[in-house]
């Protein structure tokens, strides 16, 4: 007989993560269940609130030692499958180390940074880009292990969908953009790389440690080129990037900074950054919408006129 105390689900949480459909719903109703399970499984203590995200409930633990951990619970999904074999990879080298993992719910246990300390606390841009540069050169350097979702299926998935998407949305501008995108993804897919991506590194992905200063968190690893990882660094805190008067300046003095400390092509980087905004537009079209975002549409502007 199952005698573990269930956790409490925030409220907050439950109701945002509910609003994804039936199958969100029923993994919020067993989410009390489910976290009180591998607290006794694990012999782990509660050590705090919860705190949570948009598609996780993170739990502050104490482990039987004492040492202090968190456990993370999240929905069992395509994007999250390949975590705990990518976290394994990496083996805590600029990552978030990885205690124990649980393959049929997903459930991690991992080592405790210090959320009140992302990389986005950090004021000044150039010191920010240049952390989060080197832990993507320190990454990207991990080759892919087998099993992990491959940017070239990606790739080829996101060209069979253009035609269809491209249409709904309003601005023939913005249809032609999108389809630049497309064409730059043509040109590349034959080389889509074999680097461990992470997939989300921006700055709030990232946070401070006590055996190294910066660790990133939350992957969603991916088989592919460093290329394709620069977009979310790219549109990080987008208001500084307008405060700067010159948003074509500042992307590119971002994009470059990156780039030159990860070692990569720069005319190969700006076709994968092309193919995220693709990919970010075809999302975005799925989801109902008729006009690309501000900053995606700056970011592909800013690179297609350097390379013109």
């Amino acid at each position: 007989m199952n005698t573990s105390t269930p956790i409490d689900v925030p409220d907050e949480f439950a109701a945002s993560y509910g609003a994804h459909g039936a199958e969100a719903r029923a993994w919020i109703a067993e989410l009390p269940r489910l976290g009180g399970d591998f607290l006794e499984r694990w012999g782990l203590r509660l050590d705090g609130p919860a705190a949570y995200g948009m598609a996780s409930l993170v739990l502050p633990v104490l482990q039987a030692d004492g040492a202090p951990a968190v456990l993370k619970l999240q929905q069992l999904r395509e994007e999250t499958a390949g975590v705990a074999t990518g976290l394994r990879a990496w083996r805590g080298d600029g990552m978030v180390r990885l205690l124990d993992h649980d393959v049929a719910s997903g459930t991690q246990l991992l080592e405790r940074l210090d959320a009140a300390r992302p990389l986005s606390s950090v004021a000044d841009d150039q010191v920010a880009v240049q952390v989060l540069a080197e832990l993507m050169a320190r990454l990207t350097a991990v080759p892919a292990p087998q099993g992990l979702r491959r940017l070239s299926d990606l790739a080829a998935a996101m060209l069979d969908r253009t035609p269809q998407a491209v249409p709904a949305l309003r601005d023939p501008a913005e249809r032609r953009l999108v389809r630049t995108c497309a064409s730059a993804v043509a040109e590349l897919i034959g080389e889509p790389g074999d680097r461990l991506l992470h997939w989300d590194l921006h700055y709030d992905n990232v946070l401070a440690g006590e055996r190294e200063p910066w660790l990133a968190i939350d992957p969603e690893p991916l088989a592919g080129d460093p290329g394709f990882e620069l977009l979310p660094a790219l549109d990080n805190r987008w208001d500084e990037v307008l405060a700067t008067g010159d948003v074509a300046r500042a992307v590119l003095r971002r994009f470059d900074l990156l780039t030159e400390v990860v070692g990569l092509d720069r005319r190969r980087a700006a076709g994968w950054t092309l193919g995220r905004v693709l990919q970010n537009a075809l999302w975005d079209i799925e989801d109902g919408k008729t006009a690309l975002g501000p900053a995606q549409i700056a970011i592909a502007t800013a690179l297609l006129h350097r390379s013109s």
